[in-house]
């Protein structure tokens, strides 16, 4: 039986388009990916503030689950240091099977959930990484939206 899951980022996007997006899409809960969850530059999404919101707007719970983030040594190596995509993939993909994330975490767990990160797109996001190293190892079982 396949597992809908979601996907999202907070960035060039109104609070309004954001929350929308998760209501309309009928998500049961979100799980925060980010390594930092608490960036002056996140403003809605703050971990502080973003469980509230989740609630009381859309009616979904949030979690956060840095077991699913990349390394800080990663993300600088990416972002700061104008690192290659493909550099990023082959770490971060191998940061998950050392982490064993597929025998850590339960499919079921995943349906009606979205996964949010930073990147106003999903290509070039980590978030795309973790649903398809997840989708292989669990047997193509989670149905992705990009929201």
């Amino acid at each position: 039986m396949p597992i809908d899951v979601t996907t999202i980022g907070f960035t060039q996007s109104t609070a309004a388009d954001f929350f929308g997006r998760i209501r309309q899409a009928g998500v049961k809960r979100v799980v925060d990916i980010r390594l930092h969850n608490t960036s002056q530059l996140a403003g809605f999404a703050k971990a502080v503030d973003l469980p509230y919101f989740l609630k009381e707007l859309c009616g979904a719970d949030y979690v956060h689950q840095p077991l699913l983030a990349p390394t800080e040594d990663i993300l600088t190596s990416f972002k700061k240091e104008k690192g290659d995509w493909n550099t990023l993939r082959h770490r971060f993909m191998n940061l998950m099977a050392e982490r064993r994330i597929e025998t850590r975490l339960e499919p079921s767990s995943f349906a009606g959930s979205c996964l949010l990160c930073s990147e106003a797109q999903p290509h070039q996001c980590h978030r795309e990484l973790v649903c398809e190293y997840l989708d292989g190892k669990w047997g193509g079982k989670l149905t992705v939206r990009h929201l």
